[in-house]
């Protein structure tokens, strides 16, 4: 071809051809956006199909780099967990630095890659469960090692701790640390960091009640008649849905539970959607419900927050299943509801804010709502740490726990 000579549309499909390279970083990039697909919408919700169309492959290409979805699901995981674990890994520089240093180092590394991977973060929080035995026994393992690295440096900093007061304290602050990936609330990251930090510092400072020998259990609740059908269905599912996951159970195993045969589930409610969502709304609807009672009860905001604090810990703890799968389980309900109890979380994470803004006048609307989320999350995970034990002792740490963190 002569110089000037217009090119022929053959000519420009070989040029296109040859122009347009297979990325070198594609697999990295299948994972970071199968992670946030996976944390936003759970494991079971997302479809090879859907990452593929997210990264511009066909399924096929994505079948070359990934066997199953299992596996991408897998190194998606892993590879989160690795970065966390990586990001409690102090510099050899710090070998010397006070045991200070190294915490606040620590919380900066590991908020830091939190702000960074908020989108995916939920990913490993709540749908490691479904990793296979050997994979999940590695994700806890790499837990575990951000746990202990935070331990080392709190317990030479405050040796008069307890192992128990130890491991509540630093379990409180990963929570805190992890709940900016459970909501949508913005702040710029310099703000962030320094509020977030304050507050896993005002945590570790902490001084928890003592445990008493004498306190017993509460006693276990008590059954719901046979006859009542409907509430029993709910209270069976709600076990299910926390014990395996929502996708792993089935109206069979609702019914069964439940003694009814499948059949019968559908006089009650109309699918399993259905009763995941009365499950939802049974959850917002006790944190609602809560607020008013509180505020009426109570002669000025702080005081009204505190009785709110002491209702929710204790609603918490007598339904730990419900309080589970009301975290685990948003992206399996459906998206219209989902879309409502969305707006009521939102209301209701509101009034708290309000109430905690009219005790601190010197935080922000969106400081007090990032406060509020960590002290809700907080009762999840250090619920689960204490296998959410209905003593008064248990209950009244994770009260204290929370009203320091608002």
């Amino acid at each position: 071809m002569s110089p000037g000579q217009p090119r022929s549309s053959a000519d420009q499909v070989v040029a296109e051809r040859v122009v347009k390279r297979r990325p070198k970083n594609r697999k990295s990039t299948i994972a970071a956006v199968a992670a946030e697909s996976f944390g936003a919408l759970g494991y079971h919700a997302v479809s090879m199909e859907d990452i593929a169309a997210k990264v511009d492959v066909s399924a096929a290409a994505l079948y070359r780099h990934y066997p199953s979805k299992y596996a991408l699901f897998r190194d998606a995981v892993l590879t989160l967990g690795g970065q966390l674990r990586a990001a409690a890994t102090l510099p050899d520089e710090a070998a010397t630095w006070s045991a200070e240093q190294r915490i606040d180092w620590l919380l900066q590394s590991i908020l830091s890659l939190t702000i960074t991977n908020r989108q995916s973060g939920a990913l490993y929080r709540w749908e490691g469960r479904y990793l296979e035995g050997p994979d999940q026994a590695l994700l806890r393992e790499q837990v575990n090692g951000v746990h202990a690295a935070i331990t080392q440096p709190v317990a030479e900093l405050r040796p008069e701790l307890s192992p128990e007061d130890l491991s509540m304290l630093v379990a409180a602050t990963l929570a805190i640390l992890g709940s900016i990936t459970d909501h949508h609330a913005t702040l710029p990251p310099k703000a962030l960091q320094k509020l977030i930090g304050n507050t896993c510092w005002t945590v570790l400072r902490s001084n928890l009640p003592s445990i008493t020998d004498e306190e017993a259990s509460a006693e276990p609740a008590a059954e719901i008649p046979e006859t009542f059908k409907h509430e029993l269905l709910l209270e069976k599912a709600i076990v299910l849905f926390h014990q395996r996951g929502y996708p792993e159970v089935g109206i069979d195993d609702i019914a069964t539970a439940a003694g009814l045969p499948p059949s019968g589930v559908y006089r009650y409610y109309r699918s399993k959607a259905d009763i995941l969502t009365a499950a939802f709304r049974r959850a917002a609807d006790r944190v609602s419900a809560a607020i008013p009672v509180a505020v009426a009860q109570s002669s000025d905001s702080r005081e009204a927050l505190t009785r709110l604090v002491d209702l929710y810990v204790t609603s918490a703890f007598a339904q730990s299943e419900l309080t589970f799968v009301y975290y685990s389980e948003i992206g399996n309900v459906p998206p219209q509801e989902r879309s409502t109890l969305r707006n009521i979380q939102r209301l209701n994470v509101e009034e708290w804010a309000r109430l905690l803004t009219d005790t601190r006048p010197e935080l922000s609307a969106r400081q007090a709502r990032f406060l509020v989320h960590a002290a809700l999350g907080l009762v999840v995970d250090v619920g689960r740490l204490l296998r959410f034990d209905k003593s008064p002792s248990s209950e009244g740490r994770v009260q204290l726990l929370m009203l320091r963190v608002l």
